[in-house]
């Protein structure tokens, strides 16, 4: 009985808890729907508002919630940031249709940097898939491994062959979570932005960049972006770059 009230009062936290949660999601819904009946009537000013504050507060998004934002921006000729919200919808939801309007504002802007290939197209989709693949390969080691000791039980002698292949297996493993990546993407948000040949204020002036345009993001340091500027490693602030998932 000296638990009791204990008990109780984890259930009332659990069953507070749950309603919070739900009356949060209650809460985004209408807000969607608030946005929503914006759009259709046009007013998309006010619906990007309440289309963005979702966005960041929950960090998660519909493909016609985000759409909608990148049209709504491409009307208002904000085209950097109709940009930005097409490629988290390709992040979420690759296809060509897409990388085809993306190149179409950037040609029409004369924006740098969005000349896609096919490897930008497989890197999408292996990033998607990244923990499927690596779950599959760690399954595959664990069956290996298994095998392995079964043979050493029964007193079998192990193949060298596989025995390297096997440790070569493992070591792909390790660098494949440790060190397997590609280059990150931003896209520079304002005009008139300093590139620098180093990460501090007072480095080399390189060039003045645009908004617009995308560049590689090869590497941090504090504030500073490390990137490529006509084929010389260069540095931009962070704040001056809508970074791309």
């Amino acid at each position: 009985m000296a638990n009791k009230p204990g008990n109780l009062y984890v259930l009332f936290f659990i069953i507070f808890f749950c309603f919070h949660q739900l009356a949060y999601a209650q809460k985004t819904t209408n807000l969607l729907k608030q946005a929503d009946a914006l759009f259709q009537e046009q007013n998309y000013g006010k619906s990007f508002k309440i289309y963005k504050s979702i966005l960041e507060s929950e960090q998660k998004y519909t493909p016609q919630m985000i759409l909608k934002m990148a049209y709504t921006q491409e009307i208002s000729h904000n085209y950097t940031a109709a940009l930005y919200y097409l490629h988290l919808y390709y992040d979420k939801y690759p296809n060509r249709a897409v990388l085809e309007k993306i190149d179409n504002i950037a040609l029409k802007q004369n924006f740098a940097g969005y000349n896609f290939t096919d490897m930008d197209f497989f890197q999408t989709y292996f990033n998607r898939h990244y923990l499927d693949i690596l779950q599959v390969m760690l399954m595959l080691a664990v069956i290996m491994l298994t095998l392995t000791i079964l043979n050493k039980r029964k007193k079998e002698t192990i193949n060298p062959t596989f025995r390297w292949a096997f440790m070569a297996y493992l070591l792909f493993i390790v660098y494949y979570i440790n060190f397997l990546s590609f280059v990150k993407k931003g896209i520079i948000r304002q005009n008139n932005v300093a590139i620098m040949s180093a990460p501090a204020a007072g480095a080399t002036w390189l060039a003045t960049a645009t908004e617009g345009n995308k560049i590689d993001l090869k590497g941090e340091r504090d504030i500073w972006y490390e990137t490529e500027w006509n084929g010389q490693k260069a540095y931009i602030r962070k704040n001056n770059v809508l970074e791309l998932p």
